[in-house]
């Protein structure tokens, strides 16, 4: 994480995303248009941060990370 100094916001908004994925991807979620306008909201929030315009944020690695430090165990049931 020393590599990349996210913001908090940024962070935040990351871990926001992954929640709201989640809970869209549930068998037969509830209020499905509220969830969707959410995920969308924090996906432009996410894309349109402007650390992603620091020479710390060209780096499509930077997005990986992100994803990464964010993902909250997800990557070991990947494996």
């Amino acid at each position: 994480m020393d590599r990349f100094p996210f913001p908090d916001d940024l962070i935040e908004a990351q871990r926001e995303w992954h929640a709201a994925y989640r809970a869209l991807a549930a068998p037969r979620p509830r209020h499905v248009t509220e969830m969707r306008r959410r995920l969308l909201l924090l996906s432009v929030r996410i894309e349109w941060h402007p650390f992603w315009s620091t020479p710390a944020g060209w780096s499509p690695a930077a997005r990986v990370e992100l994803r990464r430090l964010t993902a909250g165990g997800r990557q070991a049931e990947a494996a």
